[in-house]
């Protein structure tokens, strides 16, 4: 039987735009409230003046440890609980390792991995002792199949990869379920340094996705029976090669 989202709490990272405000939105149609984890204050403030009173804005910096240790504390204190938590905020670099720059590299692999694990890590506790919940990262197809234009990205989502399948099976025994929702190329901010030529390619080809079209896949992920675990969905435009 598909789980209703009725009074659920739900709490989505990078969710100021993109996959993580179509989360948002398709979670709240659903009867969920909703915490937009960001750090860009002002868009969250007036997302959820738009979103209505079931959504509220939760300002974190995830590469601000200390920062990041304020997050439960403030979804708590606002809702009382959380059920959902989705570590989906990220960064994207593509290109030539050759012609790479390190440095960009750094804040990359720091808001891919390192914030988003130690992000997962700060709502485990409450989740353990409350024996359920459940956890979606936002992965990669990019984490399954090596991509060549994207060598540091594609390495960022592989960690990703084996940390839900690492932390998914330390974590069922406690009723909580942890998944990946591994999409293909999005329209959203992350590929905005994909050269135009490629851009124009891929949208003429057909070969991208809307970011509320992983909003669905994720609330199926989410919806499904608690026996049951998606452990990876990949989704993928129907013209893409890989």
């Amino acid at each position: 039987m598909r789980q209703d989202f009725t009074g659920k709490v739900a709490a989505i990272t990078g969710a100021a735009s993109g996959i993580g405000l179509e989360c948002a939105k398709s979670l709240l149609n659903e009867g969920a409230s909703v915490a937009l984890v960001d750090r860009a204050e002002d868009t969250l403030k007036s997302l959820c003046a738009e979103l209505g009173p079931n959504a509220h804005p939760v300002v974190v910096d995830l590469l601000n440890p200390a920062s990041v240790a304020t997050m439960m504390p403030q979804i708590l204190g606002k809702f009382g609980k959380l059920d959902i938590f989705h570590a989906n905020a990220g960064a994207y670099i593509g290109g030539e390792v050759v012609e790479g720059d390190p440095d960009a590299w750094d804040r990359m692999l720091d808001l891919n991995i390192n914030a988003a694990f130690r992000s997962v890590r700060m709502v485990l506790p409450y989740m353990v002792e409350r024996k359920t919940g459940d956890i979606i990262m936002t992965s990669s197809i990019a984490g399954l199949v090596p991509v060549v234009w994207e060598p540091i990205y594609t390495a960022s989502k592989h960690a990703v990869q084996a940390f839900v399948h690492t932390v998914r099976r330390q974590v069922a025994k406690h009723g909580i379920r942890v998944g990946a929702v591994a999409p293909g190329p999005v329209v959203t901010a992350l590929i905005s340094d994909w050269p135009q030529a490629k851009l124009d390619e891929a949208i003429a080809a057909g070969g991208l996705m809307e970011a509320s079209e992983v909003a669905e896949a994720v609330l199926f992920m989410l919806s499904r029976p608690r026996n049951i675990v998606i452990r990876d969905l990949v989704i993928l435009p129907l013209s893409t090669d890989l």
